[in-house]
């Protein structure tokens, strides 16, 4: 199996040639990146690629990796002992299996996502260790072991939020997303929009690279917010014209909700405006 890319999906040469060094090895593919560089999507059009499933497991500040193998509700077969029902004879009727368990037991080898695994507690990752090593885990309840029938392809995302032990990271195929350069962005936006004009793209590029170069700015506009604004600039017919024609005092782009996503960056924005009105 080897990663290509997709007709929707620009990959570069070295994160082709992570997904396959991960795919070779047998290994979990760590991809970090900016928010909105396509991590997730990987794993998406990995799937698409290879056209088999894909099973993710979105993790939150909330979630144990015990809830990735299985969770046993004890409570619900409470009350049904307590209501005489037949059920309660079988342990394995409050078994409720999890994304891992999921992906062990498929007939095919699938792709498995833990998507922002940064998210969860700091201990989160070492306790999957085993079972991502082995391909196995133990049914204390049920006095059984579930092996996988095929290893997925494990894609595992992370936004950088907290560190992650090395006992985790050697176990993994690591790769960084770099922030895409400018014919990279073309790429992606020619993949959305194969009809664009491509000189409305070339100058909302330069407006989208002065936005990300501003000084202090607390977050960057992403890949992904670059094709929204794109898209919102065909729907609002704002022409190349006028991005070619922005006036510095101004300093805020057209329909700016899209690449700018909260307050203080609004303010920095304004600000510049404002000197740049005095300096005037």
């Amino acid at each position: 199996m080897k990663f290509s890319g997709t007709q929707s999906y620009v990959a570069t040469d070295d994160l082709k040639l992570a997904v396959n060094a991960a795919i070779t090895l047998e290994k979990p593919l760590l991809v970090k990146g900016e928010p909105g560089t396509g991590k997730t999507m990987l794993a998406e059009q990995l799937a698409e690629s290879f056209g088999v499933k894909l099973i993710t497991w979105h993790i939150k500040s909330t979630t144990k990796a015990h809830q990735g193998l299985y969770e046993y509700d004890a409570v619900s077969r409470l009350r049904d002992s307590q209501l005489n029902s037949d059920k309660v004879h079988d342990v394995r009727n409050y078994i409720n299996k999890g994304k891992l368990w999921e992906a062990f037991e498929a007939d095919e080898r699938v792709i498995l996502l833990i998507d922002e695994v940064d998210k969860a507690d700091i201990e989160f990752p070492n306790d999957l260790l085993q079972e991502i090593d082995k391909m196995e885990f133990y049914v204390y309840e049920t006095n059984e072991t579930i092996k996988a029938k095929h290893r997925p392809i494990i894609i595992i995302t992370s936004n950088n939020e907290k560190e992650l032990p090395d006992a985790f990271l050697r176990r993994c195929f690591f790769h960084y997303i770099a922030f895409p350069d400018r014919n990279t962005l073309q790429k992606i936006v020619d993949v959305h929009y194969p009809d664009i004009s491509q000189s409305l793209v070339s100058e909302a590029l330069d407006v989208f690279f002065d936005v990300r170069q501003i000084p202090g700015l607390k977050k960057k506009p992403s890949t992904s917010e670059l094709v929204d604004w794109i898209k919102l600039l065909m729907a609002d017919n704002i022409g190349e014209e006028i991005l070619r024609e922005r006036d510095v005092t101004k300093a805020i782009p057209p329909l700016a909700g899209a690449l700018i996503k909260n307050e203080q960056d609004v303010m920095l924005l304004e600000r510049l405006a404002f000197m740049s009105r005095r300096k005037r």
